[in-house]
Parts: C-alpha cells; sequence; structure tokens
C-alpha cells in the first residue's frame, strides 16, 4: 500500500486531518517497500512467460528480483518513493471528505470575520453574500505531485479565495463597465481622469480616475504609483455538503502543448490521445460572503463624489453582480467554473440578525438603567410582546390562570405590597397590566380590573 512522505511514528490513518494536509504532506501516493515486493509477487504469479521469468528471479531472493526488475526498459518496477501511479489515481478520495471539525472551523472563521466587520463605520465596508451555481477551483497551478494543486489556507488546511484574486475579477469587471460596451450609467467614464493627487506641500502631481482611486495604479506618470483605497478580504466558502469534488479535463493535445511528435506531426489534430487529468473543486451551492473594506479618509480627500452617499458601494456593488454573472472567481472561469448569484436573503437574513442583536443589545442597556421595580414591569411586557409575535396569525390567547396571568397578578401584588415602590411606578405598572393582559390572556377586564386592583394603583381608591 502506497504510504505518505512523513515520518513512521505519525502512524498511518489522517482521517482526522484537515483537506489541505491530506492533499500535502499525508497524501499516501509514494511506493513503499511492501508496494514492490506485492508488485514481484503479483507478477511472478501471472501465467505467462514473464511470469515465469520473474519467479525465476524470485528464487533467487526478493532484493534479486527486485534490482532486476528496477533495471527493465519496459514495464520497470517502480523504484521507493517514486510517485505510484495507481495510487494517484485514487488518491482524491482521501483529500475530499470534510470532517464536523472542519465544517466548525470553516463557520468559525466566518463569523469572525464578520464580527470584525460588524465593529467598522458603515461607511467603511461592504459585505456580499454569493452562492456557487458551478463548481469552484482556484490554485491549479500551484505545484503538486498530481499534477493540478488547489489554495488551501494554512494553517487550516480548508480551501480559500485570495483577497487578491477578488481584487482582479473586481478591476476585470469595472474595466468592463466602464468601457461602454455594456449597460452602465454609474461606471460610465470611470476611467477618464479626474482627479488631481497632490503632494504633501500641496502641488499637482498627476490626475486620476475613478478606477485608480478605487483599485490602484501603477506609475501613472512613469515615476509616481497610486494606492487604492479598498482592500479585500480572503473569502472562506461554507462548503455545501461534507466533501469537495473532483473533476476532471481531459485535453486531447498534449503532443502539442508538450512538443510531442505525434502521428508525425506537433501541430494539435483529434487523433491525439485523450489525457484525463484531476483536480479538485468546491462544489455548487456553496456560500460565499465577500467582505471589501474602504479607506474613508483618502476616499474623500482623493475623490469626494464617491465618498457622497457612499457612491462607492453602488459601483462596486455593481462590479461583484456583473463579475457573478460573466466573470466569476477563481481558475478556468472561461469554461464556467466559479459562476456564482447573488444571495441576496442570507444577506436580508444576515441585517436581520444583527438588528435583533442590536435591539437586544439596546434593550439590555435599556433594562441596566431601570430600577428594579421599573425592570419588573419592563420584563413583564416584554413577555407580553413576546407571546403576541408568538401567537402569530391564529391569535390564540393564553388561558386564565395560566402563566402569563400568574406574572400579572405577581405584578400587582408587589406594586401594591412594596414598601419602596413610588406613586408613578404603580401608575406605570398599572397602565401595563391594563394594556397587555387582555391582548395575550383570555380575561374579563371589568373583572380583572378589580381583581388585580389597578385603581388602588393608579391612586383613584
Amino acid at each position: 500500500m502506497p504510504i505518505a512522505a512523513v515520518p513512521e511514528y505519525l502512524g498511518k490513518d489522517f482521517k482526522t486531518a484537515s483537506p489541505g494536509q491530506r492533499f500535502g504532506v499525508y497524501l499516501p501516493i509514494w511506493t513503499a517497500r511492501a508496494d514492490q515486493e506485492a508488485d514481484v509477487r503479483k507478477r511472478a504469479e501471472a501465467k505467462s512467460r514473464e511470469g515465469d521469468e520473474v519467479a525465476a528471479l524470485l528464487s533467487r531472493g526478493m532484493d534479486t528480483a527486485i534490482a532486476a526488475l528496477r533495471a527493465r526498459d519496459r514495464k520497470p518496477l517502480a523504484g521507493l518513493w517514486d510517485k505510484n501511479d495507481f495510487a494517484a489515481r485514487h488518491a482524491w478520495n482521501e483529500v475530499c471528505a470534510l470532517s464536523a471539525a472542519d465544517k466548525h472551523i470553516g463557520n468559525a472563521m466566518t463569523q469572525r470575520q464578520n464580527q470584525i466587520f460588524d465593529h467598522m463605520p458603515p461607511a467603511q465596508g461592504l459585505r456580499l453574500h454569493a452562492t456557487a451555481v458551478a463548481p469552484f477551483t482556484t490554485g491549479l497551478g500551484n505545484e503538486h505531485p498530481l499534477e493540478n494543486g488547489f489554495a488551501f489556507l494554512n494553517p487550516y488546511g480548508l480551501p480559500y479565495l485570495a483577497g487578491s484574486g477578488v481584487k482582479g475579477v473586481l478591476r476585470t469587471a469595472a474595466k468592463e463597465l466602464a468601457s461602454g460596451q455594456w449597460d452602465s450609467q454609474e461606471w460610465r467614464h470611470a476611467e477618464d481622469p479626474r482627479h488631481e493627487v497632490h503632494n504633501k506641500q500641496g502641488q499637482r502631481l498627476f490626475d486620476v480616475s475613478d478606477l485608480d482611486v478605487l483599485f490602484g495604479s501603477e506609475a501613472l506618470d512613469g515615476e509616481n504609483h497610486l494606492r487604492g483605497v479598498l482592500s479585500f478580504w480572503d473569502v472562506i466558502p461554507q462548503i455545501e455538503g461534507n466533501s469537495l469534488m473532483v473533476e476532471i479535463m481531459t485535453p486531447h493535445q498534449s503532443h502539442y502543448y508538450q512538443d510531442k511528435d505525434v502521428a508525425g506531426s506537433n501541430s494539435p489534430h483529434d487523433s491525439g490521445s485523450p489525457n484525463p487529468i484531476s483536480f479538485l473543486t468546491v462544489p455548487p451551492k456553496s456560500q460565499f460572503a465577500f467582505h471589501v473594506v474602504c479607506d474613508s479618509a483618502r476616499l474623500a480627500h482623493l475623490a469626494p463624489d464617491l465618498a457622497h452617499n457612499d457612491r462607492w458601494k453602488t459601483l462596486l456593488t455593481e462590479a461583484f453582480e456583473h463579475a457573478f454573472a460573466w466573470l466569476g472567481f477563481g481558475a478556468k472561469t472561461s469554461v464556467g467554473y466559479g459562476a456564482m448569484d447573488r444571495d441576496t436573503k442570507a444577506e436580508e437574513k444576515l441585517a436581520n440578525a444583527q438588528a435583533e442583536a442590536q435591539a437586544a443589545a439596546e434593550q439590555a442597556a435599556k433594562m441596566a438603567n431601570l430600577s428594579d421595580n421599573a425592570r419588573q414591569i419592563e420584563t413583564f411586557v416584554q413577555t407580553c410582546q413576546q407571546k403576541l409575535v408568538a401567537m402569530g396569525a391564529n391569535g390564540k390567547k393564553d388561558k386564565a390562570n395560566t402563566e402569563l396571568h400568574a406574572k400579572a397578578r405577581a405584578l400587582s401584588k408587589a406594586a401594591l405590597e412594596g414598601a419602596d415602590w413610588t406613586a408613578e411606578e404603580k401608575r406605570a405598572a398599572a397602565e401595563a397590566l391594563a394594556e397587555w393582559l387582555p391582548q395575550v390572556v383570555e380575561v374579563d377586564m371589568k373583572d380583572e380590573r378589580k381583581k388585580l386592583k389597578l385603581a388602588v394603583l393608579r391612586g383613584e381608591a
């Protein structure tokens, strides 16, 4: 069985390692002594002339047989630590699986990004969500024994899309929209130099366009460079399912690209032998969250009109939507990989969660500033409000003498008997009981007012 190129004390079971680790140092594709011996025995058992020859070699010892078969020109025996082609074809299954720990780490990293982003001023950040509608792959050009690499974020060993790659796609999308070939009013004339850049002494150096301000530019006048105001974060895909995917490309013109003479011609033709090549992908329906941070102070200095009313967000959102539909992210986008749809539902869900968290924080701060008596009243009101929401469209109230009814009576008793209750707090308790109790509990309020002694609480009796 082929082994990974690691010390023996690490063992052979790497199922708990991350996909990136299993794709790297723990990939079991290297020929071991046991593989050589198994291959020799298999050849010796063959009912053929070659089998008889190998059996004769084996009778003189395993070392002799291995040395002789290694020296053959035709079908030589694999050497120690040579890549085992058979194992390489099956090694992809060792890489794809995602454990519960992998999923947890991916979710935790995304939550960390969201928390950092949420603590920034709203004018400085833009966040968009997208869902992959095709497989996504990146890092195929990285060197790897299996011919095609993949981009894993170390030390976590999970797939990611580098922020530099996001920036490159968005710059291309912006240039296409600014070219005039697409119906875009926002990006029209975005390549025209119309913003002046000055040095610290106030001297004008050169003019820049909206594209240069947002994304930066090199050597605008042969000497000076401009750093863009936008920063793009790495993207951690929330992978659909519990596994990565293996895709296969089958080039038929390898002889042309590798300069091999096939059928007397090095030019590309359909008679070339197909060469299946596997590569890793993130499956469709995986979720992507894009975060962009703007240096708002520099933007206001360089291009005030882009900072006004957050116009830069409008421009960038349009560029993202163009990239989702027409460009794609990652590698092999020209054949459809990396295509995405904007996920407005995910954005709304996150916005609602943020609004609820903000409301909860504000309510907690409000409660902290209340007296103990006022806090009891507010707690009763909140409980009734929650019940009202839970009732929904059916409007089914609680029966009398149940939990909410008991809380109402307890509040009334506390206000009536508490020595530290002020007249204002008693009136507030009476108003809360009169307003909320009939909305959530089936009671006769004419009778209930007497039992709760609301007139006494109001100071009317």
